[in-house]
């Protein structure tokens, strides 16, 4: 018998290399095409990202390993980041001084830019995150605006797609292709469809892939046919306040595209001039919470928060994008983020999988200018359950023919506050089924822009 002696210092190495490394869970699109799950065991993913995307770019490894914990800290399960930046992502290294390719060639990756995106994965998975990988920014296919240069043709993207995918088959990856860019040219769709093809190739159906379109687009305009792309994704923008885009494109890719789910993949920026000019005012953590609340209570899969400092990782040295007025390391500290996590946590406890959009649970509910009204309901069949979101905190009337089933039900009533996670129980306690039969409950506080509530009736108490 023949022994591989080892050196005990690489034994230890490896073990301790192991004993350290985190746990990968594969993601799938569940049997419905509602949300995304855990593909070992089927148990739902409520898609909750960040928008980082200058993350592997501008940061040394340090202050993306303080970036990475404090956003799992704040709830969030996935951070979007981009290979090939925005910000000169080709012709300026990163913090470490590393190009992200070998002569601006897409089929030679720099193994030193490489090694900095594995450390930050690893941090990632550590932490339980996923991240939303876009293999390049759009400016690099299609220079629409940005600085790129476009390096891509559909040869090179297929070989790109391939080699990132080989090097990051079977981590916690979602790969998210597009970039902020829209195909136009006949070209530009043969290279995302090639740079899908490679990353396919590998990793088969392990990974999870969708596309970021310009704000104003949805994938489903593109892609529709395409069967590379597992779920839907779109952008509401940044160009003004009450965006319905947050609830009317969900609602449209649900009745286009029922068996793939659909997440809203850049909405309005917490601290981002309105329309690009801050004379208009900044969107702040309230319509960060209204975005939300309208696309998921509306039957998105999850949702993507950003915060304009933080998605360029803006800092003094930097010369500031549409006026980015913090450095990203004290806007981690803005509202808008924790509050993300409450909810999530609040769709985790309602098992938001069993529940469906409900509108006509709602009597006379506000349906304008920003006060919008929404409301999900449990499944027939299951426990029922009833969640109402009013952005303003106006009255809800309750159509409870259309919401309750059975004779009699027990129900306990709470009042859920978005800006702090606070879970209020209220009197309400014993309806019955009857045609007609309605219920107005009254949020706390005066009406007004910020007193945002979910109205939410179950079964159990909380």
């Amino acid at each position: 018998m023949k022994y591989l002696w080892l050196p005990f210092f690489y034994v230890v190495l490896c073990l301790c290399e192991l004993s350290g490394q985190a746990a990968t869970r594969p993601l799938a699109v569940s049997e419905s095409g509602t949300h995304l799950i855990y593909a070992d065991d089927a148990s739902p993913f409520f898609y909750l990202a960040d928008t980082a995307w200058e993350l592997l770019h501008r940061l040394d490894l340090r202050e993306s390993k303080h970036y990475l914990q404090q956003r799992a800290k704040d709830g969030f399960n996935v951070i979007q980041c981009v290979f090939l930046a925005e910000l000169e992502g080709i012709r300026t290294p990163n913090r470490n001084g590393d190009f992200a390719l070998i002569d601006g060639d897409p089929t030679r990756i720099n193994p030193a830019y490489l090694e900095q995106v594995d450390a930050v994965l690893a941090e990632a998975e550590r932490l339980g995150l996923y991240l939303g990988l876009l293999p390049t920014w759009g400016d690099k296919f299609n220079l629409k605006w940005g600085v790129g240069p476009e390096i891509f043709t559909p040869e090179n993207a297929e070989i790109f797609g391939r080699l990132l995918a080989e090097h990051y088959r079977g981590r916690n990856i979602i790969w998210i292709l597009g970039g902020d860019r829209n195909p136009e040219e006949e070209e530009d769709f043969e290279i995302i469809r090639s740079m899908a093809t490679g990353i396919r190739a590998v990793i088969g159906q392990e990974q999870l892939i969708t596309y970021h379109p310009q704000g104003g687009y949805c994938s489903l305009d593109f892609w529709a046919a395409d069967e590379w792309l597992d779920f839907h994704m779109f952008q509401s923008g940044h160009g003004k306040t009450n965006d319905k885009a947050n609830y009317d494109q969900v609602v449209r890719a649900r009745r286009e595209a029922p068996n793939q789910p659909v997440i809203n993949g850049e909405p309005a920026y917490e601290d981002h001039p309105i329309n690009w000019r801050s004379v208009n005012g900044w969107f702040d953590d309230w319509d960060t919470r209204q975005a939300a609340y309208w696309s998921v209570f509306s039957g998105a899969a999850g949702h993507t928060f950003g915060n304009h400092n933080i998605w360029q990782m803006w800092h003094f040295r930097h010369q500031p994008i549409s006026q980015a007025r913090t450095p990203w390391d004290a806007a981690l500290q803005y509202p808008g983020a924790q509050q993300m996590g409450y909810l999530r946590q609040l769709m985790e406890r309602m098992n938001y999988p069993s529940l469906q959009p409900c509108n006509n649970c709602l009597a006379d509910p506000a349906n304008s200018s920003g006060r919008e009204t929404f409301a999900m309901r449990s499944r027939p069949g299951t426990a029922p359950r009833l969640l109402v979101y009013t952005p303003y905190g106006d009255p809800i009337t309750i159509a409870l023919d259309q919401f309750l089933e059975g004779e009699a039900v027990q129900l306990k009533s709470y009042w859920f506050n978005p800006r702090t996670g606070a879970t209020i129980p209220f009197a309400y306690e014993n309806y019955y089924q009857g045609d007609g039969l309605s219920l107005t409950a009254d949020p706390p506080f005066a009406a007004a822009r910020g007193n945002d509530w979910v109205l939410y009736f179950t079964t159990q108490a909380d």
